[in-house]
């Protein structure tokens, strides 16, 4: 079996803490391991998806595209390479001469953070922690759209229009330094994963 390691994405779901502190890994990671091995034991995918997701993974070079116009990036195209090391693996929606971005669609007006002065997401916190070390970059920024939902997707829900708006209310973004103390614990985590996995008996 492949040896474990973490994609940037789900990062996040590794770093939260055990309540008790003679515990390695919290519940919530230890669930998600055991996922992680079902799908490699049974060869199948777990399927996570929503109205939220699919709006995300249709619409996601349109996003890209705007996000690519609104914050002014010239020459700039969609990443496609895959960026992996002994511990993480992934692939940033853009990677710049200095810097990594990666974008995401919110739902609707009301999940948008237009009023945040802080990255509201801490899973995307990690994910662009990890995009930045496979990166060698030191800087990162997460980057919110706000886009008209597919028909496809919410055909009897509200049909929400966000076209007209300036583009001041339609793209917040946020932030983010690398903090090679964080890489450092979750490479551990990881190593720590590696651990349980090689005590399970099954």
């Amino acid at each position: 079996m492949q040896e474990f390691k973490i994609r940037a994405s789900a990062s996040g779901k590794i770093m939260t803490d055990a309540r008790a502190k003679k515990d390695l890994l919290s519940q919530t990671t230890i669930t998600y391991v055991q996922e992680w091995l079902k799908e490699r034991i049974y060869k199948v995918r777990k399927d996570f998806g929503n109205k939220y997701t699919q709006k995300g993974i249709q619409i996601e070079d349109e996003a890209i595209d705007k996000a690519i116009e609104w914050l002014d990036l010239p020459f700039t195209l969609k990443n496609e390479t895959y960026f992996e090391d002994d511990f993480f693996m992934g692939t940033p929606d853009l990677v710049l001469e200095d810097e990594v971005i990666d974008v995401k669609c919110s739902w609707d007006a009301f999940t948008f953070p237009l009023f945040e002065n802080e990255l509201p997401t801490k899973d995307y916190f990690y994910q662009v922690q990890v995009y930045m070390h496979l990166t060698g970059k030191k800087k990162a920024r997460v980057v919110y759209l706000l886009l008209n939902t597919p028909e496809n997707i919410a055909p009897y829900e509200f049909k929400d229009d966000y076209s007209t708006l300036d583009k001041k209310y339609r793209i917040k973004s946020f932030d983010v330094a690398y903090d090679a103390e964080i890489i450092e614990k979750m490479q551990t985590r990881v190593t720590d994963i590696r651990e349980y996995i090689n005590e399970l008996k099954f």
